[in-house]
């Protein structure tokens, strides 16, 4: 069974979208995305985030 590429790279595409799995409000994470402060890239106009690598960070994060 073939399955989806973008399924598999487990992508969040969007500031609202990365908003929502880091539980912050939208302006909050629009800041920490355009300051660089997660890890995510700009595709276009679209913030685009790995869901693994922001759990990473984050896990990280409390560590330190």
């Amino acid at each position: 069974m073939k399955t989806d590429e973008s399924e598999n790279l487990d992508l969040i595409w969007g500031a609202k979208e990365i908003a929502a799995v880091i539980k912050r409000d939208e302006r909050k994470t629009s800041y920490m995305l355009a300051t660089k402060k997660l890890p995510a890239k700009k595709v276009g106009n679209l913030w685009v985030a790995s869901r693994e690598e922001l759990r990473q960070f984050f896990s990280n994060s409390a560590a330190a």
